[in-house]
């Protein structure tokens, strides 16, 4: 009787446990620090234990004990580990209420090297997408579903990439989510918990902004009334640096990647609607001026830094492209703006410069020259799993900026490598369809964009 009693007692304790919901996944990286996310449920304490790749001896933890409970009623966590050591590998367990969790792939992440002004710049590559519509069926509208599977993930998983750039409708807010606090926060724990997605969140690091469906409705402007909310929400659940500035809010920020600088930008917290007329209102924004003063100070700093080549500019609708098909939400919508910052650049010679963007369901390449030799370059990568449109077919492609064969109408994903000795480092662009078929692939030198 008494041992069956201590098994009831000791059975109850393990059903007490809190629950892995979603994770880990690896945000930023830096030279001495990196952040580690993930959700739980019902949990009383988690713990990650870390410690360099084969050295039991360098072991330290982190713990969070009674953690926060968002109003969908999952806990969102971050573990920001500090004061690493540069250039090396590390590997982590993640405990919960004392139980250890285990994992069918590695739970590893490495630092960056302190190469500047001491080696030649490091080859990588990213992963660039927008647009991932993940099915669940009680809040999708009627009909076929709009998304179109979630195994892009798992090729994107065992790509060997460095980390992956989200640009955007990273996740789909639905009328029942956008319209209440609890609305938003369940949408983010949802989508975060794809299964799929899990292998993809531990493998590499990520980054991310938003356009209007992680925002907020269909094409929002700067009023939408739960903004706040959003931006809670996004902050918890991604693991970037940085977002907005102390007297400016929203998700944009920068970060650095071997001789790379990056800038996300936010084009909906500060957004003028799309439908404003231009003409008559000519400060009409997509940024606000804020914004764009910190881009530009932001790029002349990168400039100045001579160590950072390669400049991309990321953000939710596409930038240099110049025809307007119905509803869309380009910058040449937001000429005033986009002019602006094309003749900031070509006057202040910043150098190195590509956008990349997503929003419209089609993936291209576009080139703009600033002089005869010297051209700014837009990747527009979309979608990764909601559904497509043939561009192909449209007028998108006769835009005079556009790169012959790099239109593609189904869900796809790009691979982008930047390699080289010093003085011939090239931009590698590689498209993928959902099936992880190559669909196309393109060089860009860097003295194509000097």
């Amino acid at each position: 009787m008494r041992f069956f009693l201590l098994f009831a007692l000791l059975s109850s304790v393990a059903s007490a446990a809190g629950t892995l919901v979603s994770g880990p996944m690896l945000g930023y990286r830096a030279h001495r620090e990196t952040v580690i996310t993930l959700e739980t449920k019902d949990a009383k304490e988690v713990r990650i234990d870390y410690q360099l790749a084969g050295r039991p001896d360098t072991t330290r933890s982190q713990t969070i004990t009674a953690p926060w409970v968002s109003p969908a009623g999952g806990q969102p966590l971050k573990f920001v580990l500090p004061l690493l050591e540069m250039g090396a590998s590390y590997t982590y367990t993640l405990t919960i209420d004392g139980q250890l969790q285990t994992f069918p792939y590695p739970l590893a992440f490495k630092t960056t090297d302190l190469w500047e002004w001491r080696k030649a710049p490091p080859d990588f590559s990213f992963l660039f997408g927008t647009c991932a519509y993940l099915n669940d069926a009680p809040y999708d509208r009627p009909g076929t579903p709009y998304g179109k599977g979630t195994g892009i993930f798992r090729h994107m998983a065992a790509s060997g990439a460095d980390f992956t750039l989200w640009g955007g409708d990273n996740l789909y807010l639905r009328e029942a989510d956008y319209s209440s606090v609890s609305g938003i926060w369940y949408r983010y724990s949802h989508d975060r918990a794809t299964p799929d997605l899990q292998p993809l969140w531990a493998s590499m690091h990520h980054y991310a902004t938003w356009d209007d469906h992680d925002y907020g409705p269909d094409n929002a402007n700067a009023s939408f009334e739960f903004k706040d909310v959003t931006l809670a929400a996004f902050k918890a659940y991604w693991g970037n640096p940085t977002y907005g500035e102390a007297n400016n809010p929203g998700v944009y920020g920068k970060f650095v990647w071997a001789d790379a600088a990056f800038f996300l930008m936010d084009d909906r917290t500060h957004r003028d609607d799309t439908t404003l007329d231009q003409d008559k209102h000519p400060r009409k924004t997509a940024w606000g001026d804020r914004q764009i003063t910190w881009l530009k100070q932001s790029l002349l700093a990168s400039k100045a830094l001579k160590n950072q080549r390669f400049k991309f500019i990321v953000t939710g609708g596409q930038v240099i492209q110049t025809t307007v098909k119905a509803r869309s939400e380009t910058h040449e919508l937001y000429r005033r703006e986009r002019e602006e910052l094309i003749d900031f650049i070509k006057e202040n010679k910043i150098t190195g410069v590509i956008f990349l963007t997503g929003d419209v369901h089609h993936s291209a390449l576009y080139r703009r020259p600033l002089s005869d030799t010297q051209f700014i370059y837009e990747l527009t990568s979309s979608p990764l799993s909601s559904g497509s449109w043939n561009a192909a077919t449209s007028e998108k492609a006769t835009d005079p900026f556009v790169v012959p064969g790099t239109i593609v109408g189904t869900q796809n994903y790009c691979q982008v490598s930047i390699t080289g000795p010093k003085d011939a480092r090239a931009v590698q662009i590689r498209c993928y369809d959902k099936t992880n078929a190559l669909q196309w692939e393109q060089s860009i030198p860097a003295s194509a964009l000097e």
